[in-house]
């Protein structure tokens, strides 16, 4: 017969064991809840990063359990980030490199457009390439010289680190320390602002972060480069002169969730996102192309 002690012992073991058990099942839920392969960072382009934002909402919702956290902060940082861990895909608003093809393998999620932004008011309608030359030159520095109001031009120029900058002293054959800029400007928002906000400032920002503000009631416009209208449209049937792919950038070959999330926002899946964002959604197969061009 078991002492009464003994059973009160035996079964606060039992209960003891039990309950150790449960904590060391629990902590293993937690621990893999929590693990790397649950969670997605990506930082870079401010023109990429508003785009994967939503798209990342969407596979949120259709994947519960799995967070994806989206950083600004330019192509630069992007790359830099995926390079060094820091993040798991880096996000970058144009193509590789060639001597960046050796580190990062990309992968295109929608194209865009580079366009000249002025105010709503200004009468201009349309500058030369030479004239934004002589602009971004301070040679020419009124309004009045290239058809506007006699006033000042305020010239509203990018940061170093992002490719908008980039691709804008490309096409127009410039080097930035050229440029004499009134105002440096980080992201599209800011330099959506600052000419809405300013009647005779010129900048240039992302195609579709405009049009997007513009549907929105922004007071800004955009003009035209090399007599091609800055839309969407035009950026879809390669028409306008400065245009540039979205791309995803990882330094690995992608697996797990980082895979599926690259092949998600490559999808048809998103393509209403991407053209509410007034991106130009790229094909299946055509962004597999692009993406293997980049990795050879």
């Amino acid at each position: 017969m078991t002492h009464p002690f003994q059973s009160l012992f035996l079964n606060s073991t039992r209960r003891n064991l039990l309950l150790g058990m449960g904590f060391s099942l629990l902590l293993t839920a937690c621990s893999s809840g929590s693990s790397a392969d649950q969670k997605l960072t990506l930082t870079g382009s401010s023109t990429v990063a508003p785009l994967i934002g939503e798209i990342a909402k969407r596979y949120e919702a259709e994947n519960p359990g799995i967070r994806i956290d989206v950083q600004t902060g330019g192509s630069s940082r992007g790359l830099a980030d995926a390079s060094q861990g820091l993040a798991d895909i880096g996000m970058i608003s144009r193509g590789l490199k060639a001597e960046e093809e050796g580190e990062f393998q990309g992968f295109v999620i929608a194209k865009d457009g580079i366009g000249l932004i002025v105010h709503g008011d200004n009468p201009v309608q349309a500058i030369s390439d030479q004239q934004v030359v002589d602009i971004y030159k301070g040679e020419v520095d009124a309004w009045q010289a290239v058809g506007g109001n006699n006033a000042p031009i305020t010239v509203v120029n990018k940061a170093e680190g992002r490719s908008t900058l980039e691709l804008f002293l490309k096409y127009f054959e410039l080097e930035n320390s050229e440029v004499q800029a009134d105002v440096v400007i980080g992201d599209n928002q800011q330099g959506i602002k600052t000419v809405a906000g300013n009647p005779n400032a010129l900048g240039y920002v992302s195609i579709g972060a405009a049009e997007y503000d513009i549907a929105q009631g922004s007071p800004i416009k955009l003009l035209p480069v090399d007599k091609i209208a800055a839309t969407t449209e035009t950026v879809q049937d390669g028409s306008f002169p400065l245009s540039r792919p979205l791309t995803l950038v990882v330094t690995e070959p992608p697996m797990g969730l980082t895979q599926d999330f690259i092949n998600f926002a490559q999808s048809e899946q998103v393509h209403d996102i991407v053209r509410a964002q007034n991106f130009v959604p790229v094909s299946s197969s055509l962004a597999q192309t692009q993406s293997e061009a980049t990795a050879n």
